[in-house]
């Protein structure tokens, strides 16, 4: 589970593209935020994936990208030419197809999960429109049959991808089946996507073949070949749908509404529960989930299987004067606190980068352990904050969310405001510094990003200090 949602220049108060995404894991999947400085590579040279090998770029861009402590790729991330990228699992028929075919031989060749394809657009295109040529051009070569759950078999833990693709000027949405893709582009308004296609009979690029092999498949008439709808072709229909529609509907609706929208209204869609509809929330409370929410919390009756993992909100640049900001927090947004920081900067705290006791690696994701806690990891910091605002690891001790959240909002709001304010400034310094000095810009950066997660360590101390850890 996850969403994903954009508002391109005219729907901003600042004529700013503003994108945001809810990465939804399981509740052990730690996610680390990492940096990837550009660098070129020697010819010949390979990748090596979680599960096949693959040619490497001759240079790959810098990023910034939060990454599940197994995985090589990014949930979401964002380049130095100002691309951002997140992903949805869609469930389609080639995959369903696959997963049979793998029942039956184990053998069957694996492929790139949507993660992978997430950093490698961001690594190779220096635009929305070139990173769908290459994701698109990766999904035709090596397909998606590939495990992206830790401790879950391809045929379990496997499912195709959906991404929003954005820069300063356009978005894209780009949708996979098996080896096959389509993509609509977006130069104005907003649009969101969840984990069902969402690409219908309104397209601008696709693979030569999708109409042709629908109707060769079965899955759609040859006699309304001219009405073709990507996604009730394509779409798995023995998958649930309830789960998804309903947060791809709410966060349209929350784009709408916003009017002129704002970085601080892309907080209020992440950190959505249904407030203010006529289901007025969760019956209980967040963290003891009715349904499932844009912000994502473990339910008891196992329907959620996780929580939000990670949220981002990227505020891409007008001019070429400006640099991108990256918005980020671990956890249930709702319980977190956005930090701002820069694909332009040099590096990331380490506490920011640091995965749990299983560390940070590249690895099958079927065979891993479960990562677990570790006071150095930014991440499992605020898994411990999410677990004792709540008072329980798995659902909510009756009283305590409502209002230890309400402390928690109270601390993390005050210093999200805060630094909002000195931002601009920030921005003003590295600015004046880019084109002449910018190692000093980057050092200018790196600092400001710092400073602000040494202070929210600080404040996250005192809250687990305050609170007292749950019962295991």
């Amino acid at each position: 589970m996850c969403d994903t949602w954009v508002a391109l220049a005219n729907a901003t108060r600042d004529g700013h593209v503003i994108f945001g995404k809810n990465s939804d894991r399981p509740i052990f999947d730690s996610q680390p935020l990492v940096y990837y400085p550009r660098r070129r590579w020697p010819a010949g040279s390979l990748l090596r994936l979680e599960h096949i090998e693959i040619p490497q770029a001759a240079e790959t861009y810098a990023t910034v990208g939060a990454s599940p402590y197994w995985c090589w790729g990014y949930e979401e991330g964002i380049n130095e030419h100002s691309v951002v990228i997140g992903n949805e699992a869609i469930f389609t028929k080639p995959f369903a197809r696959s997963a049979a075919a793998f029942s039956r031989d184990p053998a069957l060749r694996l492929g790139l999960l949507g993660m992978d394809l997430i950093r490698l657009g961001l690594e190779r295109a220096r635009s929305a429109a070139e990173a769908v040529e290459v994701m698109a051009a990766l999904v035709e070569n090596y397909g998606q049959f590939v495990s992206g759950v830790p401790t879950k078999s391809h045929a379990e833990g496997g499912y195709d991808g959906s991404f929003i693709i954005a820069d300063p000027k356009e978005a894209w949405v780009l949708e996979t089946a098996g080896t096959r893709w389509v993509a609509r582009r977006f130069d104005a308004g907003a649009t969101s996507i969840s984990n069902q296609p969402s690409v219908r009979g309104q397209w601008d690029r696709g693979s030569a073949d999708l109409v042709d092999y629908a109707i060769e498949m079965g899955w759609w008439p040859a006699e309304c070949e001219d009405s073709f709808d990507f996604a009730r072709a394509y779409i798995d229909d023995s998958r649930p749908r309830h789960r998804s529609h309903i947060r791809a509907m709410r966060s349209r609706q929350l784009l709408a509404e916003g009017g002129a929208i704002t970085p601080a209204w892309m907080k209020r869609i992440a950190r959505d529960h249904y407030e203010d509809t006529f289901l007025g929330g969760p019956f209980f409370d967040a963290a003891d989930p009715d349904f499932l929410t844009i912000c994502m919390h473990n339910s008891p009756a196992g329907f959620t299987w996780g929580n939000t993992a990670s949220s981002c909100i990227a505020v891409l640049p007008r001019t070429q004067d400006e640099l991108p900001i990256f918005w980020w927090t671990p956890g249930p947004p709702c319980n977190g606190c956005y930090v701002p920081f820069f694909v332009h900067g040099s590096a990331l705290p380490p506490i920011v980068s640091a995965a749990g006791s299983f560390g940070k690696q590249v690895a099958a994701p079927q065979t891993v352990p479960q990562d677990t806690y570790s006071p150095d990891s930014y991440w499992w910091l605020f898994r411990e904050l999410l677990d004792c605002t709540k008072g329980a690891v798995t659902g909510s001790r009756p009283g305590y969310y409502p209002k230890r959240n309400a402390l928690v909002r109270a601390r993390f709001d005050a210093l999200e405001c805060e630094f909002e304010a000195a931002l601009p400034a920030v921005l003003q310094r590295a600015a004046r510094l880019r084109h002449t000095a910018p190692e000093a810009m980057a050092r200018e950066l790196d600092r400001f990003s710092a400073a602000c997660v040494e202070q929210v360590v600080a404040a996250l101390h005192e809250l687990l200090d305050a609170f007292e850890k749950p019962a295991p």
